[in-house]
């Protein structure tokens, strides 16, 4: 059994998550930090450094979250475009880099892409902007990895207990079950996968 930081755990994509890692020993966090072991927030260095002390021993980092703004690419701000990569890239890119010095020897860490890197929609760039960053990343960084360390991303179209929020944005997409998600959660933490995107679509 790993000892498994599942960040975001209360979202749906964390749910999701959750399904797949049942027979590991989990702790939670999210930046509330209602309902979860820990609190915090992927923006702040001192925040994930924190988290990792208190944690202590363990064997995977999965993340699921990632802040993105959405707005047509002519009324995009810096501000907008400076909140989505401070968190979907580099809050990301962070949890590894700092992650380096507290996980164990062969650990892994998953983080979370999204279909629309792939699929655009309208409203969506710097979502999808920040995705391909954090696709090619985890392919590039994988060769720099040290004592067996692994980091892949997993790359999902939207789920079904999410589509009630993101359904509109999204015509003629096929929501795909949360359990599926959670397969390829499974696969990134339980297999030997290293600097792959996992794509998970109907």
């Amino acid at each position: 059994m790993k000892t498994i930081i599942l960040i975001g755990a209360k979202g749906k994509m964390g749910q999701a998550a959750l399904s797949g890692l049942g027979k590991h020993k989990v702790v939670t966090a999210s930046r509330s930090g209602n309902g979860t072991d820990h609190c915090v927030d992927i923006t702040n260095e001192d925040s994930i450094r924190n988290l990792y002390q208190q944690v202590g021993d363990f064997d995977a980092v999965v993340n699921t979250v990632g802040e993105c703004e959405y707005a047509p690419f002519s009324e995009m701000a810096e501000k907008q475009w400076s909140t989505t990569v401070q968190s979907k890239m580099m809050g990301q890119i962070n949890l590894v880099r700092i992650g380096l010095e507290y996980i164990k020897e062969n650990g892994s860490f998953t983080l979370i892409s999204g279909i629309l890197n792939v699929k655009p929609i309208p409203l969506a760039i710097a979502d999808a902007v920040t995705s391909s960053a954090i696709d090619s990343f985890v392919k590039c960084v994988s060769y720099e990895l040290p004592k067996g360390m692994r980091v892949n991303a997993i790359n999902p179209t939207v789920i079904e207990e999410a589509w009630g929020v993101y359904g509109d944005m999204m015509p003629g997409f096929q929501p795909v079950p949360g359990s599926l998600v959670g397969k390829a959660f499974e696969r990134s933490v339980d297999g030997f996968l290293n600097g792959e995107v996992i794509y998970v679509d109907a």
